[in-house]
């Protein structure tokens, strides 16, 4: 059942809404205190809130001030008002600080459920809306709505005309190379190549030559001439990943081509002009590493003309519900699943976690519950949450129960495991393959294409 705040410190009046409210699972406060607290652990969609609240029961003051500090911390809050007959004068107050609606004392069953039903109806078609703005919006690819996407998809647009050389940091998998494709998808540029080279995943023997190229005969190997990233990149954007793990001896040819918009190749002579605009990225402390000597002040200084910080996942409220959304429907047509939406346990899981992995780890989770998922709600169970408190997976007291939950799950992680491969579930779980397709058709389970 959806959450509904009822706030008012009147216990007959409390006792009375929750009994006629019974559609909904009731949260009472009875102050401004309490309130806040209450919208802070439940998140209610909808509230409701007599002005009238302690220690000023006398005045609105206090109901007032509770309307507003709630929308401040959930904007998006559908707040209805509930007043004395004569008390029109701060109902209308509270309709212009942002309430959705009041209502009037005496309190009537049925009109007061229609009034929250109604609230409940606009939130969700808002929510919705928000949802599809933040995805189908996104023409650079940033998707999210939170306060700290909106002001890094208004600096990416700001910066994205020019040529400047932006820095990014950020935590692995907060989406340095999204960003980046960002600034590249925003600028004039935008239809010219996107190349993106991780410093740190190439040998420092094997990088020079992957970012400058090389001419014919410049080492063992070298057959032909053979342009390098930086060329590939021509008219375009190239995304240095992990800049901070750039070999020194490496960086002063970089820090050259910033200036210069030239480049070398390896054993070649002749200075090659190139058009490109550079954006680096790293997790790592770049002004540390300037005081260790193990990172150029001078370039530091080229990569960093403006500095872009992507926040983590865990810092951007609403948007992990937004992105789950996306990477469930993404995935649900990759894999041609029945996969719809979460379930509210799948929901709260996802709110509750606190995602060091970032969005990659996300990704994974959502990816990988799709896969595991054998109805049309993504569960905290599919997702790998088995001691979610809101998880409804309850352990029985029935063997038979028991055993059959425990060898479902068993038989949809090693199947996820094994990519889908029949053979090798059946080896990861210990049984011949007659026996896996027994047990498959015994518990009903469908493990997807």
């Amino acid at each position: 059942m959806e959450k509904l705040l009822i706030i008012d410190d009147d216990k007959g009046i409390q006792k009375q809404l929750k009994w006629s409210l019974s559609d909904y699972d009731v949260v009472l406060a009875g102050d401004r205190e309490s309130a806040i607290a209450a919208v802070r652990r439940f998140e209610p969609k909808v509230v409701t809130l007599d002005l009238g609240l302690p220690p000023d029961e006398a005045n609105a003051s206090e109901g007032l001030a509770a309307l507003q500090e709630i929308l401040t911390i959930a904007p998006h809050t559908k707040v209805i008002v509930i007043t004395g007959n004569d008390d029109r004068t701060n109902a209308l107050k509270a309709i212009a600080a942002g309430a959705y609606d009041f209502y009037q004392k005496p309190i009537e069953s049925e009109v007061i459920n229609v009034i929250i039903s109604r609230a409940f109806s606009v939130a969700a078609i808002e929510e919705e809306n928000r949802l599809m703005r933040s995805v189908a919006g996104s023409d650079i690819g940033i998707i999210g709505n939170s306060a700290a996407i909106d002001r890094l998809r208004t600096m990416v647009k700001r910066i994205a005309p020019t040529q400047i050389t932006a820095l990014l940091l950020g935590e692995s998998g907060t989406g340095k190379e999204v960003t980046a494709n960002a600034v590249h998808l925003a600028s004039d540029r935008k239809d010219k190549p996107f190349i993106a080279i991780n410093c740190a995943s190439i040998p420092e023997t094997l990088l020079e030559s992957e970012l400058f190229g090389f001419e014919k005969g410049a080492f063992t190997g070298a057959h032909k001439t053979t342009k390098g990233k930086i060329e590939c990149a021509e008219g375009g954007t190239l995304f240095l990943d992990e800049i901070g793990d750039m070999p020194f001896n490496l960086q002063a040819k970089l820090l050259r081509f910033l200036q210069e918009k030239q480049i070398e190749r390896l054993g070649g002579r002749q200075e090659i002009s190139v058009d490109v605009r550079v954006v680096c990225a790293t997790n790592q402390n770049l002004e540390e590493m300037v005081k260790e000597k193990t990172f150029r002040e001078d370039l530091f200084y080229r990569v960093s003309e403006i500095t872009l910080n992507i926040p983590p996942l865990r810092d951007r409220d609403e948007d992990v519900l937004i992105l789950a959304q996306y990477f469930l429907q993404r995935y649900a047509q990759e894999y041609k699943s029945n996969v719809k939406s979460f379930s509210d346990d799948g929901f709260s899981a996802i709110k509750s976690h606190r995602w060091p992995g970032n969005i990659r780890e996300l990704q994974n989770k959502v990816k990988s519950s799709v896969i595991m998922c054998t109805g049309t709600q993504v569960t905290a169970m599919d997702l790998g949450f088995f001691d979610h408190e809101d998880s409804e997976f309850e352990l029985s007291l029935n063997l038979r129960t028991v055993r059959e939950q425990a060898e479902s799950i068993a038989i949809k992680k090693a199947y996820s495991l094994s990519e889908a491969n029949m053979s090798k579930t059946a080896e990861l779980l210990g049984v011949t393959r007659p026996t896996l397709y027994s047990l498959i058709e015994k518990y009903n389970l469908n493990l997807g294409d």
